[in-house]
């Protein structure tokens, strides 16, 4: 076999070759002189940095006050970019009925109170068709913050403000959580069970045991008014929900 070619094999198969420093030596003086050829060094890549997690603030034991003041500052995730005010919540710090649903709209984001359009219309006639009024309740949303554009929200986003939501459960400790849509429910609930099936029953919030009635959001009754009929019926169970616990 042709020596050129041989060492090509070799050093393809891995294996380390050897050549001698000066071609003038004899055989002999081979073993004295011959070193082997140095690869070139494998670069390892400098280690990376990790990225600091972002510091979410412990609002377990936090008043009303100071709650609302961190969700007005709160930078958790890039919905602070874009929002006109942080939607709080709003209504009766004491309320039997904490009322839950998706996300702040385009009116909500610019007024900071949820349900003030249409939709919120809507929601305090089905109130009043219950005997309550709008501020004998407590209204909160899934998201402290609009997404653009009225897109879903987004898990990462569902999160940052799940303590927020958590907090306001623990200060009023309703007797009843009204879900207003699948968004709502199926995060409360922690399911992607449709809205469709989730609708009709007592469910109960985490480990708080609260009874829970998922209904259609006041937004889809405006889209599809023949649907009223059933949300009046998830009404009407929450009302005996209540009912019961208080007997």
């Amino acid at each position: 076999m042709n020596k050129t070619h041989q060492l090509q094999y070799l050093e393809a198969m891995g294996i380390q070759t050897w050549q001698l420093r000066d071609a003038g030596v004899t055989a002999h003086d081979t073993e004295a002189v011959a070193e082997p050829v140095q690869l070139p060094e494998k670069i390892v890549p400098a280690p990376v940095a990790p990225v600091p997690e972002i510091l979410r603030p412990n609002v377990s034991e936090m008043a009303w006050g100071e709650l609302k003041k961190v969700v007005s500052e709160c930078q958790l995730c890039d919905l602070h970019r874009s929002r006109t005010q942080t939607v709080f919540g709003v209504g009766n710090h004491a309320a039997d009925w904490l009322i839950v649903g998706e996300a702040p709209g385009k009116d909500e984001d610019l007024q900071g109170e949820p349900f003030v359009g249409r939709a919120g219309q809507l929601l305090n006639a089905m109130l009043l068709a219950i005997g309550l009024k709008r501020e004998h309740v407590y209204i909160a949303n899934i998201l402290k913050c609009r997404p653009p554009e009225n897109r879903d929200p987004k898990s990462e986003e569902v999160e940052c403000c799940e303590a927020y939501l958590a907090r306001q459960v623990a200060l009023i400790q309703p007797k009843i959580i009204l879900a207003l849509g699948r968004i709502a429910a199926q995060n409360l609930l922690k399911t992607d069970t449709p809205i469709g099936k989730l609708r009709g029953e007592v469910h109960h919030f985490g480990e708080t045991g609260i009874p829970l009635v998922a209904t259609y959001h006041p937004a889809y009754l405006l889209r599809s008014p023949g649907e009223k009929r059933k949300a009046w019926q998830d009404l009407q169970l929450a009302v005996a929900t209540v009912k019961c616990d208080s007997e």
